[in-house]
């Protein structure tokens, strides 16, 4: 009896250390976001990272997922792409869960890929080899490559806008020319778009160079009816851009 009942508590200590799944909590897989892609879609791709600014995210998505909601266009499928599944905390807080690990995942074909500013994009990410790596590969056969503020950084690093003029955040000018001279900077500025490459000088702003992409595939009555959805005032004409001709 007396080892019958220690054998008992044995098994109730083996059984009770494992841990209940509550019912309430998703799995791993649940955690992600529906990444379903509309086959008929631009694909468009967010690349965040640790410090990532929110409005240089937002604005862009925001403008992008919104093409869904029009009727007789090729829309838009929105996604978020690092270099982890973890949550991505932005420089202001926000807790964001990465649709995509480019470092392991299999990637759908990326049309557009949207280069948010992040707080370490004027160094220690500039050093960041297979974050490079995967932007080269991706300018491969994406057909428009995007950045706002501080993210022009990163398309320089990596060697793609050597031949093009861009721009970036306005304070970050000086230091842009100081460490990439050999290219053609515009300064007063909203946006830049030079071959496939647009660079905005982001901030607010960042919703005038997605406004303008959006013009650019979709012509004006669209642009405005995203604009107006949002509540912004669009007129083309009136902003500060180069456009080579």
């Amino acid at each position: 009896m007396k080892y019958f009942t220690i054998l008992l508590i044995l098994l109730g200590l083996t059984f009770g250390c494992r841990k209940k799944k509550n019912p309430l909590e998703p799995s791993v897989k649940e955690q992600k976001r529906n990444t379903r892609l509309n086959p008929d879609y631009y694909n468009v791709a967010f690349l965040i990272m640790e410090g990532t600014y929110n409005t240089e995210f937002t604005a862009p998505y925001d403008i992008f997922q919104h093409t869904k909601y029009r009727e007789g266009i090729k829309a838009m499928n929105t996604f978020t792409v690092a270099n982890t599944l973890e949550p991505v905390t932005t420089f202001e807080g926000l807790r964001i869960l990465p649709d995509f690990n480019y470092l392991k995942d299999s990637l759908p074909l990326i049309d557009i890929l949207v280069i948010p500013s992040a707080e370490h994009h004027l160094d220690t990410d500039l050093k960041d080899t297979a974050m490079l790596n995967f932007v080269k590969r991706v300018d491969n056969n994406a057909i428009f490559m995007t950045s706002h503020c501080d993210g022009a950084f990163v398309l320089a690093k990596a060697g793609l806008l050597n031949k093009v003029a861009s721009t970036t955040f306005p304070s970050d000018i000086e230091k842009y020319k100081q460490m990439f001279p050999h290219l053609n900077v515009k300064d007063s500025v909203l946006f830049v778009h030079d071959d496939k490459y647009i660079t905005s000088a982001g901030g607010a702003k960042s919703f005038e160079a997605s406004l303008y992409l959006c013009e650019y595939l979709y012509g004006k009555e669209v642009t405005k009816s995203l604009a107006k959805g949002l509540v912004i005032e669009w007129d083309l004409d009136l902003i500060p851009k180069f456009i080579p001709q």
